[in-house]
């Protein structure tokens, strides 16, 4: 009789510790920084043997703002050597403790390629395609440090290839894509911050980028640009544009690329602005290549555009690769859901590039 009662006992302990492990008993949630929540699915938790020796996470507060910043001299070169105590950061015109300062160069990041298949690319589409294939290459060199993802948006927006260090998968489907159709640009910014596999740690470490090749034109999105534009605040994305617009054609939405750029701390770049004027072949008279294209001859001119398609893909993965990164814990309490944001350097005659506000939690 005895032996039966400890045998029910030992059953009993057991269905307790079953039940104690089962994977629906809730955990609490992480908090959030300011301004950095992702509506985006989280990822799986890494093994715990995964990486003995891999650095410690990245510990930030949960009302902390974290602010990426540039900065260039009178000719656009990078200056690289500033300390804390050469940057002020202001909240609302209210001056900031900086808490956290890096000026580490090659700091991880996760790169979203959002390219354009609408049909205003088709005539300069080769030179567009080469430089995102360029752009990836560059910007991913099979690192773990560094991830990126492609979304094509011509009448949709289409997660061509999700979040990899691999840039193989992503050269191969850019090299296939052909463009037609609409320009869904808003919903592709929009996929980019809620519909693609997240990587550990975002947005702290790796920050978060989006490289638009297009020229700005969107007329088949769901979204507008004021959503896109908050949902991008919202999640610490800091936005770059190659603009494809071409010599000879004025573009309408170029003020979409640079509200997207300069609100978020990025800048658009213009490869083919004047690049053809006093280029040697260049025929300034129509053909009927699509969209009133201006015909071009032989000479410099294929060799002028590809020079002005590197300077863009070198300056854009420069700048990704060679920001500051600022931290602070706003030092006064606010009701207010947007709260603008000011960096500046004791320097003369410099560009300081960083995001204009931020959207603070709960609010």
């Amino acid at each position: 009789m005895q032996s039966q009662k400890l045998a029910a006992f030992a059953a009993f302990l057991c269905a307790s510790v079953l039940f104690a492990q089962t994977p629906d008993t809730p955990k609490p949630a992480a908090p959030k920084a300011a301004g950095g929540a992702s509506t985006a699915a989280k990822p799986a938790p890494d093994k715990p043997d995964a990486d003995k020796h891999a650095a410690p996470p990245i510990r930030v507060q949960v009302n902390e703002v974290i602010v990426p910043v540039t900065v260039t001299d009178a000719q656009g070169r990078f200056v690289s050597d500033l300390s804390q105590k050469d940057f002020q950061v202001f909240e609302d015109n209210k001056a900031q403790q900086i808490q956290f300062f890096s000026r580490e160069r090659n700091q991880p990041v996760v790169i979203g390629f959002l390219v354009d298949l609408s049909s205003s690319s088709r005539v300069h589409w080769k030179n567009y395609q080469d430089a995102a294939i360029e752009l990836v290459q560059t910007l991913l060199v099979d690192d773990k440090k560094f991830s990126g993802y492609l979304i094509s948006y011509g009448q949709d927006a289409e997660l061509q290839v999700n979040t990899t260090s691999d840039p193989a998968p992503i050269v191969e489907k850019l090299r296939k894509l052909k463009p037609g159709g609409g320009a869904a640009l808003f919903d592709a910014i929009y996929m980019s911050c809620t519909n693609r596999k997240l990587v550990q740690g975002e947005p702290i470490q790796p920050r978060r980028v989006i490289v638009i090749i297009g020229d700005g034109h969107d007329d088949a999105s769901k979204r507008s640009l004021a959503q896109i534009l908050e949902l991008a605040q919202k999640n610490l994305v800091t936005i770059y544009c190659i603009s494809t617009s071409a010599f000879g054609f004025a573009n309408p939405y170029d003020s979409t690329l640079v509200k997207l750029a300069e609100e978020t701390g990025g800048r658009v770049l213009y490869p083919l602005e004047n690049v053809y004027k006093d280029t040697s072949g260049y025929l300034s008279q129509p053909s009927d290549d699509g969209n009133y294209a201006l015909k071009v001859g032989l000479g410099e001119y294929a060799s002028t555009v590809a020079r002005g398609m590197y300077h863009a893909v070198s300056d854009i993965a420069g700048e990704i690769t060679t920001q500051y990164i600022i931290r602070y814990v706003p030092n006064d309490e606010s009701d207010k859901s947007y709260r603008n944001v000011k960096v500046t350097v004791d320097l003369g005659n410099v560009k300081v590039r960083a995001r204009k506000g931020y959207y603070a939690s709960g609010q």
